[in-house]
């Protein structure tokens, strides 16, 4: 049996921080119901680089985070789909919502109308900035997000700075911090009885993954160095020339140090008071890369890599994104489903990552349709065919 199993989300979420957060109830076995706009349903169906399938209402960025889901429309305008919409809110558990703050309280629709009819239901709302504050009603994109947060400011190299992480951080994070606190409340009912509200706010969830860096600065007035591919807890460790290409090296440890310089062959750069100990070689490592790529052009990063993980100094190929998802560990790991999809075809998704031993978290089915499961789940909620098909011709589903 799934985790999640006899759990019922309402899901009422666009784009991508939301729908991550329900993706991850979904692969663990929740009911996760997408409540959406008649007209085209969730932004993301349009959002991707395959125009056929923007135009199927099913684009990429969509099918990505959709998987497990079940679709109804619903006009939230009309007060027939608010009625409709509360009837199915007695039947949840959960609520999860991305709109800037008080939009779901202007519809009628928000936590405290919840409360009255399912006291025990768990309300997340993500947003850019919170539901408080002096920045809680500014509109936020990941970008905006990854500006705010300090995260293009240590992104790059002194060159080439500010610089955005290259897909978005902040949305994604918020998306797993909000499942995460849906789980922790889920928990909390188990014990105590009831639900409650969650505040979300990608500007928080993204600062304690900045977590030594942030120490650094807060606890040791440290402010971050711009050092591109090199890690700046520790040298050599980063990106390196080689004969055909780039290698990462993460020689973090005094005695990973040593085999490097060992396999290189260098061992007097073990004595030379630039390297010897650990804080001198970050202080001259610029230094000490050149001496190290003198060497390491001489052959090619997979022999490198051979030879260095031999010796366990962690190391590796600095692979294209093809390369990547279709790695052999990858695909051992399961990390990818193939499910058909209507209308295209078969398509590659994300099953959970954790690894589950007793219930693991798999895509069982593809992602929705626009309005796929409206009568089912309208039915499943005392409406009749005849009565949805009226819903249906005045436009409230």
């Amino acid at each position: 049996m799934d985790i999640l199993n006899g759990i019922r989300v309402l899901d009422l979420t666009n784009v991508l921080s939301g729908p991550f957060a329900t993706l991850h109830l979904a692969l663990l076995g929740a009911e996760v119901i997408k409540i959406e706009n008649p007209d085209a349903g969730d932004l993301a169906r349009k959002l991707g680089c395959v125009s056929d399938y923007n135009n199927k209402l099913l684009g990429t960025s969509f099918i990505a985070q959709n998987a497990n889901k079940k679709s109804v429309t619903l006009n939230l305008k009309e007060p027939k789909a608010k009625e409709i919409f509360l009837k199915l809110a007695e039947t949840a558990d959960v609520v999860v919502e991305n709109f800037r703050p008080g939009v779901m309280d202007r519809l009628g629709i928000g936590y405290k109308k919840l409360t009255e009819i399912n006291p025990k239901i768990i309300y997340l709302a993500i947003s850019g900035f919170g539901q408080t504050g002096p920045d809680a009603f500014k509109p936020a994109y990941d970008q905006i997000i990854q500006g705010l947060s300090g995260v293009m400011a240590i992104n790059g190299t002194p060159e080439l700075n500010p610089l955005r992480c290259g897909f978005p951080v902040c949305d994604t994070i918020g998306g797993i911090n909000g499942a995460f606190a849906v789980m922790a409340a889920l928990f909390h009912r188990e014990r105590a009885g009831e639900g409650q509200f969650i505040d979300v706010a990608l500007l928080d969830s993204v600062m304690p993954f900045m977590g030594w860096v942030v120490a650094n600065l807060m606890l040791g007035g440290q402010h971050p160095q711009l050092l591109g591919n090199d890690n700046f807890t520790a040298a050599p460790s980063g990106t390196f020339k080689t004969k055909d290409g780039y290698i990462n090296i993460a020689a973090n440890k005094q005695e990973q140090w040593h085999a490097v310089a060992d396999i290189l062959g260098v061992p007097e750069l073990k004595e030379d008071p630039r390297f010897k100990e650990r804080d001198a070689r970050k202080a001259n490592r610029f230094a000490l890369t050149p001496l190290l790529e003198e060497k390491l052009v001489l052959n090619t990063t997979a022999f490198w890599v051979e030879k260095l993980n031999q010796a366990g100094v962690p190391s590796g190929e600095i692979l294209k994104l093809d390369e990547a998802v279709s790695q052999p560990q990858v695909e051992h790991r399961n990390t990818f489903a193939e499910v058909e999809l209507q209308g295209i075809g078969k398509v590659k998704l994300f099953n959970l990552t954790a690894k589950f031993e007793k219930t693991p978290g798999l895509v069982k089915t593809p992602p929705p349709t626009l309005s796929q499961h409206t009568y089912e789940i309208l039915q499943g909620i005392g409406y009749s065919k005849e009565e949805i098909d009226e819903f249906k011709a005045q436009g409230i589903v």
